[in-house]
């Protein structure tokens, strides 16, 4: 049996439900296949909190007993381990423990080039690089930033799946960019009836954790102003609009604006705190509607959420802001694009028209697209590693 190591940042980011099936999407599709697989993460310092939000010790922090609680619902623990940023420390498997399944390891999946720990990497196993921020990860690379952590991996799949192309300005540079798509685990994500219809939620943070990016003097923005693009959908449409919203204070004009029009927003971390609040939460929706990072949009990148196909899965409709997705899917039945206000609001009566016609289209094109056995054997393809 081949051993396959993930990497990717979940207790850094806890009560982030969705984040975490980010994540373990890829350990669960990867034991599908046969693998056997490990999850590492690296954490600091200055991420090891309190539940008042205060730093702390890494053994008494809360990041420490999330992992292990996800980790636990995924039927991981054992087979994972939350390592400490001076490589001594771990909570799950013992460091010693990583440094012998890295020797065996013969695939490693490094999400947003997470694991640094060189020992970790493992001396015959192919290193991917996984960049599910398309446009940020290429930008700061041309702009000589080290931040996306890109050396030493041995492929690079992004799920801007335009990069490389001649309407894509994205650059490419050094990096030989694969491209690829989210993954989604059916069986993980059944078709639901639960819910009404006209609700369409989504997940999002207002600014995210990066600020807008400057290159060959254009600025790309955030999801903050394509969503300002749209405050008024609730007003024109006749479905519920709701956000589980992370959103800072100083952002209170935008909130009252938000609740002013019509939207309904809840905090993610009281419905959306872990994997088994966010299945629910997209489960028992009507449907998706979303917008996207300015960067996605205005590159023309082609990036696709992977909570949108969660929601297509799920078989419900997703309206969702273009990024160029609509070069690479079929749009219009289950999966609704639109660029401006105007469409969004069509795109909305469409849907409700004939909602059980979309709800079928949506996962008839998670089972096309997304299956996490075809997107994975794919990339498993392309590298030379089978289990």
């Amino acid at each position: 049996m081949t051993t396959a190591i993930v990497s990717g940042a979940l207790a850094t980011k806890y009560q982030n439900g969705g984040n975490a099936w980010t994540r373990l999407t890829w350990v669960l599709g990867l034991k599908r296949l046969g693998f056997r697989v490990y999850f590492v993460e690296q954490i600091g310092g200055d991420s090891c909190v309190d539940a008042s939000g205060a730093v702390t010790a890494f053994e008494r922090s809360v990041n420490a007993g999330y992992f292990e609680a996800v980790c636990k619902q995924f039927g991981l623990w054992g087979a994972a381990a939350l390592v400490y940023e001076d490589g001594r420390r771990t909570h799950g498997l013992g460091y010693a423990e990583l440094e012998d399944v890295a020797q065996s390891a013969e695939l490693l999946v490094n999400i947003s080039g997470h694991l640094t720990l060189e020992r970790l990497k493992g001396p015959r196993c192919r290193k991917v690089y996984f960049d599910d921020d398309p446009g940020f990860t290429q930008f700061w690379h041309a702009a000589g930033n080290a931040g996306p952590r890109l050396a030493g991996h041995d492929f690079y799949f992004t799920i801007g799946e335009n990069i490389g192309t001649p309407d894509c300005p994205i650059p490419t540079g050094d990096i030989p960019w694969r491209r690829t798509r989210p993954l989604v685990v059916l069986e993980q994500w059944p078709v639901s009836a639960a819910g009404d219809r006209d609700r369409f939620t989504t997940v999002a943070s207002w600014r995210g954790p990066y600020g807008p990016v400057e290159y060959g003097g254009r600025t790309y923005g955030l999801k903050v102003h394509e969503f300002r693009k749209v405050f008024e959908l609730p007003r024109r449409a006749r479905q519920t609009f709701e956000i589980a919203l992370s959103i800072h204070r100083g952002d209170a004009r935008d909130l009252d604006q938000l609740r002013s029009h019509g939207w309904q927003v809840v905090d993610p971390r009281a419905v959306v705190p872990d994997p088994a609040a966010y299945h629910r939460y997209v489960q028992t929706s009507g449907g998706e509607f979303s917008v996207a990072q300015g960067v996605y949009v205005q590159t023309g990148s082609g990036w696709f959420s992977d909570r949108t196909a969660c929601y297509l899965a799920s078989g419900k409709p997703a309206l969702v802001q273009d990024t160029g997705f609509s070069r690479n899917y079929p749009a219009g039945e289950g999966l609704v694009p639109f660029q401006t206000l105007e469409q969004a609001v069509e795109g909305a009566e469409r849907i409700a028209r004939d909602y059980d016609r979309h709800c079928r289209a949506a996962r008839a094109l998670a089972e096309t697209y997304f299956d996490s056995d075809k997107v994975l054997g794919r990339v498993l393809e392309e590298i030379g590693v089978a289990a």
